[in-house]
């Protein structure tokens, strides 16, 4: 009879359910469902409304003219350039913007000092450099390159700075008390509670890196999406410049997710709120 009872017991157990799953799912498939109709009405509205193909193409006609670039333009290889600029002057940037910050966060005097010259630099608009180092180091690589390390570098010297202002000091106070030196306090006090915003600036840095990439390549490029760019402008091709772009925002995109999976391993130990 118990043996009856526990085979009855197994029979009827359900697996507990996890609302976290079932939202997970639930926010895919909205995704997948918005991004279905927003190809369906890039297909096909612009022919009902009659819209030349030099103003809004097609979806298929932007497949169609991204296989052409594939096969004569060199897609992948202005693809692949503009990638690597992109990832190597969101390096410099970030690294400079947060060393600087860092820096400037642990000596007040300097900060009050160099401030003025900082907020400057951070007003002037970035992309009206592009002329200038075209015009001093010509048409090659370094103008796109000096660009993007100017855009990204301030999101992160401004967030590093807001977070080397705001550190706990009685944490600071407690450290000296055990005798710990600047390197020390740096490292185990300032560093860790400067994290969160550190990532958050280079999140926002990595989105503009493309931008600035984009900008010199517009400006005076001889390769790289933004070269296409106006390039298939002066051929008024919309199909190439469409495709550009797209390229152009997966690589912000993969460099975002990156940073993010980054930022999630790194700061590991901070709850999240859940809604």
């Amino acid at each position: 009879m118990t043996h009856a009872v526990q085979q009855t017991d197994r029979r009827v157990r359900v697996p507990p359910i996890n609302p976290a799953a079932i939202e997970r799912r639930l926010q895919a498939g909205v995704s997948l469902t918005i991004l279905t109709l927003l190809l369906l009405a890039w297909q096909f509205l612009p022919p009902l409304l009659d819209i030349p193909r030099y103003i809004i193409p097609t979806l298929s006609q932007c497949l169609s003219e991204l296989a052409r670039m594939f096969a004569s333009e060199g897609l992948v290889g202005h693809t692949l350039s503009t990638a690597v600029y992109t990832v190597i002057g969101f390096l410099i940037g970030s690294a400079l913007g947060a060393a600087i910050g860092y820096l400037l966060g642990m000596s007040p005097f300097w900060e009050k000092v160099l401030s003025p010259y900082i907020l400057g630099l951070q007003i002037a608009p970035k992309v009206a450099f592009a002329p200038l180092f075209i015009m001093w180091f010509g048409y090659n690589a370094m103008p796109k390159l000096l660009v993007t390390v100017l855009i990204v570098f301030f999101p992160v010297l401004v967030n590093v700075l807001q977070a080397m202002r705001t550190v706990d000091r009685d944490l600071v106070n407690l450290a000296r008390a055990y005798s710990l030196n600047r390197w020390q306090i740096f490292r185990k006090v300032e560093m860790p509670s400067t994290l969160p915003n550190l990532m958050a600036g280079l999140r926002i840095a990595s989105t503009l890196a493309v931008i600035g990439v984009t900008v010199g390549e517009l400006v005076g490029g001889s390769t790289g999406l933004g070269y296409l760019i106006a390039y298939g402008g002066g051929q008024a091709n919309a199909a190439m410049v469409f495709n550009a772009i797209i390229l152009l925002t997966l690589i912000g995109f993969v460099l975002y997710l990156v940073l993010e999976r980054i930022e999630t391993r790194a700061l590991h130990y901070i709850p999240k709120a859940h809604g």
